[in-house]
C-alpha cells in the first residue's frame, strides 16, 4: 500500500464513524421525543386534593390532562378513546402521576386491578417515578411503582 491509499482508508473511515454517531444521535433524540413530556400548566385547580398533595410535601406542576387515543382496528376501523391524569406533581427531582379516587370506579388493591387501570399510565410517561393514588374518603396517598421484567 502506498501513502496515499492509507490517506483515502483513514479518510472514509472517518467519514463512517461520523455518519454512524450521527445517526445514533438522531436515533436517540428521536426515541427520547416519542416519549410524553410532562406537561406544566399555570390553571392548577385549587381543591382539597392539592392541599393534601402540598402538606405531603409535593409541588403540582399541572392539572387535568388528556391523552388523546387512536386506534386502528383490521385496515378500515378507526377508534378513538382517552385517558385522564389528574395531575403531574414533583418531590425533589421524582415526578409522578396523581390518580384520584372516584366514588363510581373504585380501584380494586389487586394485582390485576392495579395492573390494567394504572400501568397504561406509566407506559405513557416511563420518565415518571411512579403512580399517586389518592383517595380524599380517608385523605390518604398511595405510592404505587410497576417493576417490569423482561
Amino acid at each position: 500500500m502506498e501513502q496515499g491509499d492509507v490517506r483515502v482508508i483513514l479518510l472514509i473511515l472517518i467519514v463512517v464513524v461520523c455518519i454512524v454517531f450521527w445517526r445514533f444521535q438522531k436515533w436517540s433524540v428521536g426515541s427520547s421525543r416519542r416519549r410524553g413530556r410532562i406537561p406544566r400548566h399555570a390553571n392548577i385547580p385549587e381543591d382539597d386534593v392539592v392541599d393534601l398533595l402540598e402538606a405531603a410535601g409535593f409541588e403540582v406542576l399541572a392539572g387535568k390532562t388528556k391523552i388523546p387515543i387512536t386506534m386502528s382496528v383490521g385496515e378500515r376501523e378507526l377508534l378513538e378513546s382517552r385517558l385522564f391524569i389528574d395531575y403531574f406533581v414533583q418531590k425533589e427531582d421524582d415526578i409522578y402521576l396523581v390518580k384520584v379516587a372516584r366514588e363510581r370506579k373504585p380501584l380494586e388493591m389487586t394485582g390485576s386491578a392495579v395492573r390494567d387501570m394504572l400501568l397504561p399510565y406509566t407506559l405513557i410517561y416511563p420518565e415518571a417515578q411512579g403512580i399517586l393514588y389518592v383517595d380524599m374518603t380517608v385523605s390518604k396517598i398511595k405510592k404505587i411503582t410497576f417493576h417490569i421484567e423482561v
